[in-house]
C-alpha cells in the first residue's frame, strides 16, 4: 500500500467543511452545488474515501452513472472495509444480479414497456449507491424485485395492489410496503419523478408551468 500523503490539519478541516457543505446541498437537491463542493473536498484531502463516496452519491442522484461509477473506483481504491469495497465492486460487474434479473422477468411477464422496466434497474442501482455506507441487506431478493416493480408502477400511473405485488413476487404485502417506503426515503422519490416517469407527458411539467405563470401574475400584480 503507498504511504499516505502528509496533509495539514487546517487542509483536512477544509476538506470537512467542503464534505459538509456538499452533504448539506445534497439533502437539499442543490446537486451541481454539491457536486462542485464534493470534488473540493477531494481536492483537498484525495485520500479520504468517504468523499469520493459521498460524490458519487451526488453523480447518481444527477442521472451521471458513468462519472459516479468512476467516483466509485476511487473510493474503493481508499476504503479499508474490504467488505464494503467489495459490495460496490459488485456495480462494475456486466451482468445482471438477483433482484434486477427478478424484477425484469416478472415486469416483462406482464407487459410493462421496455423503458419502464430500465427505471426499476436504474433505481435499483441508484440506491445501491445512495445508501452510502448503510448496510445492503437482501435475505430474498423477490422482496427488493417486488418494491421496486411497485414503486415504479405508482409513478408511471400503472399500478397493482401491494397484495397484488406481493402475490406475484410471493412476498407478504408488508415487506413490498416496508420496503417501498426506503426506496422513497433514500431516493427522496417523489410522484411522477423525473428520474423514473417514463410517460409522454409528466404532470409536474404543468405544476412548474402553473407556478411561473403565478409567479409572473404576482410580479404584475406588484407593479407599479
Amino acid at each position: 500500500m503507498a504511504q499516505k500523503q502528509s496533509i495539514s490539519s487546517a487542509t483536512i478541516q477544509k476538506a470537512r467543511q467542503a464534505n459538509s457543505l456538499g452533504m448539506q446541498q445534497y439533502e437539499r437537491w442543490e446537486i451541481e452545488e454539491a457536486i462542485t463542493s464534493l470534488n473540493e473536498a477531494i481536492r483537498l484531502n484525495p485520500e479520504e474515501p468517504q468523499y469520493h463516496l459521498n460524490l458519487a452519491r451526488a453523480l447518481a442522484r444527477y442521472g451521471d452513472f458513468d462519472a459516479a461509477k468512476r467516483a466509485l473506483g476511487s473510493y474503493i481504491r481508499f476504503e479499508p472495509d474490504k467488505e464494503l469495497a467489495e459490495r460496490f465492486e459488485q456495480l462494475f460487474g456486466e451482468g445482471m444480479d438477483e433482484v434486477e434479473t427478478i424484477v425484469t422477468q416478472q415486469m416483462t411477464k406482464k407487459n410493462m414497456p421496455l423503458e419502464v422496466i430500465g427505471a426499476a434497474v436504474q433505481m435499483w442501482l441508484e440506491y445501491r449507491i445512495c445508501i452510502g455506507r448503510r448496510p445492503l441487506i437482501i435475505r430474498k431478493p423477490e422482496t427488493w424485485a417486488a418494491a421496486l416493480d411497485y414503486t415504479i408502477r405508482k409513478i408511471n400511473f400503472s399500478e397493482l395492489t401491494q397484495r397484488e405485488i406481493a402475490d406475484l413476487y410471493g412476498v407478504s404485502p408488508s415487506t413490498v410496503r416496508a420496503y417501498h417506503n426506503d426506496l422513497v426515503q433514500a431516493l427522496d422519490i417523489m410522484p411522477c419523478d423525473y428520474r423514473y416517469f417514463r410517460g409522454d407527458e409528466n404532470p409536474l411539467d404543468k405544476l412548474v408551468e402553473a407556478a411561473a405563470m403565478l409567479e409572473e401574475l404576482e410580479e404584475r400584480f406588484r407593479r407599479p
